[in-house]
């Protein structure tokens, strides 16, 4: 049965308002008894994640992006946290291969699944449009800005659009800074949710 806390963290308007996470990722978070604080984290990616491939669409609608994997991806991300939760508090990555097989484990596709694993490896080859954009998400959401995750994407837009780098590299900023503008309201909104679910358990 859904803890109380969970509830809120996957129901709670926030502020400023998060958009619900897709219903699969929902029946999995409660299935799971994840910590209420990774929900509320999920929601706040998802939510920029949301954000911020609209703004594309609109500025670049030459950029191939898959935006319902993007989102799924960036509401999914940290799953792994469910088996590894010290990592909601304290640096790791065992989440991340862990986040994969658990998504896996319950009917995620592969190609779904690979957000747990590529949000936080961006630099390496072969990583697409789609996972820098969960990666930026996942970033942005609380303004922290990376340079080198944001030139790549740079990198990608100049070439899908035909368009000079420092053009980009503008506008992309400018979505960038509007979107980050509102991350202390959301740290503020995860923080309102335990790390620890005393209700909770963990599917192993």
């Amino acid at each position: 049965m859904i803890s109380a806390a969970l509830r809120r963290a996957l129901t709670a308007p926030g502020d400023p308002v998060l958009r619900p996470l897709p219903d699969q990722v929902v029946a999995m978070l409660e299935t799971v008894h994840a910590p209420p604080r990774l929900a509320a984290h999920l929601r706040a990616v998802h939510d920029v994640a949301a954000q911020l491939t609209d703004a594309l669409a609109d500025g670049f609608p030459q950029l191939p992006v898959d935006r319902s994997a993007v989102l799924f991806g960036a509401a999914t991300h940290d799953i792994g946290k469910v088996l590894h939760p010290q990592e909601l508090s304290e640096p790791g990555s065992s989440h991340e291969p862990a986040g994969y097989e658990l998504l896996l484990r319950h009917g995620v596709a592969p190609s779904l699944a690979r957000f747990a694993r590529t949000h936080a490896s961006w630099q390496q080859d072969g990583i697409g449009v789609d996972d820098l954009l969960v990666s930026l998400a996942d970033k942005v959401w609380k303004g922290k800005r990376v340079t080198d995750l944001e030139g790549l994407l740079v990198d990608r837009l100049a070439d899908a659009t035909g368009r000079e780098r420092w053009s980009v590299f503008l506008n992309l900023d400018d979505v960038l800074d509007r979107i980050a503008a509102d991350a202390d309201r959301r740290l503020a909104f995860q923080a309102t949710h335990p790390v620890r679910d005393p209700h909770g358990a963990v599917d192993g």
